[in-house]
């Protein structure tokens, strides 16, 4: 007789034979909070004639199984800023004195690139913004992040959000300002390091092995001419504008609710500039939207006419439209450098005298809104990426039917006030203080939560002779942003 065995105990010893022969494998132990990683250990560079080489080696820092996130806020403009990492939904001081603007972690990355000799030719300590270039670094982790594209350059911000998403990586080069800052290399190789200072490992946690690494460098001639990011900037002037496709229905009506609250920030970046025989002050002037609802805009086109009619839009609290105001024109500027359409009367620029009667206005009054500028991501309903929304900015063409302009909340619009007729003809004034004065909404067409804070003033002195005028602008409380 064949005896055959059970299938249950032969299945059971094959069980017991397994378990005995492998061993469990144990967790694969946690990420640190955050730590550099370098994408690739070489790199090639291209080197622009005239330009330079820009130093993006592509090191990541890398947030672990929690974002690592940092609030930065100021109470006005004579508190200083203060810091907070968010960690487990509680708020954790960072040392005071740490940051003196928005734009990032200061001396956070200390950079050193040598030559195949071993000499030093690159050595600086630079900022790391977390809001950089971010890219997802595992399959597991959320497949978006909702940090802000950028930090804010902007002397007068008053709040930001800085953050990268868990299992995400931002890049260390910072592309606002590293276009700005290429180096002067010949072609050849090199070796970089890229390393966390010590204050930075202990406060956020980085682990001594991985705040460091160093990659192989070779720098290239260029093979197109242009610049960096030349093929990028043509491609956006192409792009068609996307407008809405009708004009609104229905009975137009106010509603109760929220509405957006424009503040113009004092006016910063004063200068000279003389021009056929006359003297001009120019100057940069940004108006905000402090919410809580954003400043939606449409424009539809009068038949045969570079006239669009404007309406405002307005939203509910959870973000629905609830009705729309007509609120001026939108008008076609076909000068150079502009060539899109102009909301009317948005702001007024004037400059006053030490009574702060006005002397002379700006002609600048119609404006293409945009979100150029992060002033206070942490007011409420801020939108930390305007520009990843159905509510986007488009000025148009000239052949447009129709536009949208955004001011969404926690942005402003930034305009620099260089060409004559912009800025003021001080050619004629006397010496002395003056003020700069930004009006928001000087016509009040606009539906706001606020009428009462939209003036500001920026005290300049004015010296020197004609021909060879000056310009002196005292701190603005803690800010020194002349």
């Amino acid at each position: 007789m064949i005896k055959i065995a059970r299938p249950a105990l032969v299945a059971g010893s094959l069980m017991m034979v397994m378990a005995t022969a492998v061993p469990a494998q144990a967790a694969p132990p946690a990420p640190p909070p955050l730590r550099l990683v370098a994408g690739s250990q070489t790199v090639t560079l291209d080197r622009y004639p005239d330009y330079g080489v820009i130093l993006d080696f592509g090191a990541y820092m890398v947030a672990g199984n929690s974002s690592f996130e940092i609030r930065v806020t100021r109470k006005s403009y004579a508190d200083p800023i203060v810091a907070n990492q968010i960690v487990n939904g509680h708020a954790r001081r960072l040392p005071a004195g740490l940051l003196t603007d928005f734009s990032g972690l200061p001396g956070f990355q200390h950079v050193t690139l040598t030559d195949s000799s071993g000499a030093v030719v690159v050595e600086k300590d630079l900022t790391f913004c977390p809001n950089g270039q971010t890219v997802r670094t595992r399959p597991d982790a959320p497949d978006t992040s909702p940090y802000p594209v950028s930090c804010s350059s902007n002397p007068f911000s008053l709040g930001g959000v800085w953050g990268v998403q868990k299992g995400w990586g931002t890049n260390t080069f910072d592309w606002m300002y590293g276009y700005a800052d290429p180096a002067a290399l010949p072609e050849g190789a090199y070796t970089a390091r890229i390393s966390v200072p010590q204050r930075y490992q202990d406060l956020f946690g980085i682990p001594a092995d991985q705040s460091s690494v160093t990659i192989q460098v070779t720098v290239r001639d260029a093979e197109q001419p242009g610049g960096p990011g030349a093929g990028r900037m043509r491609a956006a002037q192409t792009q068609a504008p996307q407008p809405n496709a009708a004009r609104p229905t229905g009975a137009a009506s106010v509603p109760r609710g929220p509405k957006p609250d424009l503040r113009p920030l004092p006016s910063w970046d004063m200068g000279i500039a003389p021009e056929n025989g006359r003297d001009y002050l120019r100057f940069a002037a940004n108006v905000w939207n402090a919410g809580p609802s954003p400043l939606v805009l449409d424009g539809f086109r009068r038949t045969g006419e570079d006239v669009m009619d404007a309406y405002q839009y307005f939203y509910d609290a959870s973000g629905n439209q609830v009705g729309y105001a007509p609120t001026g024109t939108l008008e076609w500027d076909d000068r150079d450098g502009h060539n899109h359409w102009h909301f009317t009367d948005f702001a007024r620029y004037s400059l006053l005298d030490a009574t702060q009667s006005e002397v002379v206005r700006s002609q600048k009054e119609a404006f293409c809104l945009a979100a150029t500028d992060a002033i206070d991501f942490t007011v409420k309903n801020a939108n930390w990426q305007p520009g990843n929304t159905d509510l986007h900015t488009a000025c148009g063409i000239q052949s447009s039917l129709a536009v949208r302009e955004v001011l969404d909340v926690g942005s402003g619009d930034t305009y620099y006030q260089y060409l004559p007729g912009q800025s003021f003809d001080i050619t004629d004034l006397p010496n002395g203080t003056y003020y700069v004065e930004v009006v928001a909404n000087p016509d009040h067409n606009l539906y706001e939560s606020d009428l009462t804070n939209n003036v500001s003033l920026r005290q300049v002195i004015l010296g020197g002779s004609p021909g060879a005028r000056t310009v002196t602008v005292p701190p603005y409380q803690l800010v020194d942003a002349p």
